[in-house]
Order: structure tokens, then C-alpha cells, then sequence
């Protein structure tokens, strides 16, 4: 069995605290449930006996504040995990949190690759890639997404005249522009594509 070496306050909330197990944060819960159940200091309890508890008597709530979280803009399902787990909610109140909202289809990480595509302007498949890993969707949803994306040849042309605007357009600034679309995350080939039009487009050149 586990020790509960501390129990304090939240800072931000004083109707909560936060449990300390063997000297190391184990979980928020419910003053009035700390109580309840008798939770304090020098106390020895099961871990799951502890995840129980709070999973009886804060799923619905943590439902409430994952949904109030997910009202302002779409979350992958690991985002989602992640503001669980600062939370202070043990393993299973976020596995039931998590179906829950799987279930539902308020998380769904294919969805959430897909929005975010079409949101994006002036990117190209790698950046968007880097993007989409960082905020950790989940690989597969990615893959699969992106097999059905494809390279805006008119969309990287706008964003190579866009960077060259007020410059003279010669070869050295065109080549610029060119490293420019790469580093945007297209590819060579859309890169090297943009830059051939706005080539044969200027008669300076």
C-alpha cells in the first residue's frame, strides 16, 4: 500500500486539493470528498482504491470541464489527454473522459487533420505535417490525411509573389524566393514550379 504523505489546497480553486502519494502529486479531488472518505496525511491507501474514488465522483464533472475546453477550438485526442492530466484526473477518470468523448465524436483526430488543413493558407504538405505532429495527432490520422492532400500549385505561386514584392526580381532573388516556398514547407517540385512561372511571367528575368 501507498502512503498520502500531504494534502493541500489548490491555489486556484480552495473547494479543491491536491493528494500527495509518497511524497509526489498523485491527484486532485473534492475537499468535500477528502473529507468524506476520511483522506489524510500519514493515511495508507491502494492507489486504485484512490482512483476509484475519484472516478465516482468526478467523472461527470470531468466531462464538463473537457467539453468547456474543447468549446473554444478543436483538441486532438492526445491535447486532450494532456490538460486531463494537469487536471490533477488519475488514469481512469481520463480513460472514461476519453471514450466518452470518442464515443460522442466531440474528439476525433482525423477530423481534427482534416479542419486544419483546410484552415491553413500559404503552406506546403511538410510544414503542415510538422504542424500537425506538433500537436500531437495521432500518426495514422495524419498519414492517411495528408495521402488525400495535395500541393496548391496557384497557392505557392501567390506566396513566391508575395515574399518578392518590392524586390528586384533578378535570378539571385527569384533563387531566394525559391529556398523561400521550401522553407514553407512545399516541395521541391511546387517550389521549382513556382518559381519556372514566375520566371517566363517577367520579362525582367
Amino acid at each position: 500500500m501507498s502512503e498520502i504523505t500531504s494534502i493541500e489546497p489548490q491555489v486556484k480553486d480552495k473547494n479543491r486539493c491536491n493528494v500527495y502519494i509518497d511524497g509526489r502529486f498523485y491527484c486532485g479531488i473534492k475537499l468535500e470528498v477528502a473529507i468524506k472518505y476520511h483522506l489524510k496525511a500519514g493515511m495508507h491507501i491502494d492507489k486504485e482504491k484512490l482512483d476509484e474514488i475519484q472516478l465516482e465522483t468526478e467523472k461527470s464533472q470531468a466531462v464538463d470541464k473537457a467539453m468547456t475546453h474543447l468549446s473554444a477550438t478543436m483538441k486532438t485526442e492526445r491535447q486532450m489527454y494532456d490538460f486531463l492530466v494537469k487536471k490533477g484526473y488519475t488514469q481512469a477518470v481520463i480513460d472514461y473522459v476519453l471514450e466518452k468523448l470518442n464515443y460522442y465524436k466531440f474528439i476525433d483526430d482525423f477530423a481534427y487533420c482534416r479542419a486544419y488543413i483546410n484552415s491553413v493558407n500559404g503552406k506546403g504538405r511538410r510544414a503542415i505535417e510538422a504542424d500537425l505532429i506538433k500537436r500531437k495527432a495521432k500518426c495514422e490520422a495524419i498519414d492517411s490525411v495528408l495521402q488525400e492532400f495535395e500541393e496548391d500549385a496557384d497557392e505557392a505561386y501567390a506566396v513566391l509573389q508575395k515574399y518578392l514584392r518590392g524586390k528586384e526580381m533578378n535570378k539571385a532573388n527569384i533563387l531566394k524566393g525559391c529556398k523561400y516556398l521550401l522553407s514553407k514547407g512545399f516541395s521541391y517540385d511546387t517550389a521549382h514550379s513556382a518559381t519556372e512561372k514566375l520566371a517566363q511571367d517577367n520579362e525582367d528575368y
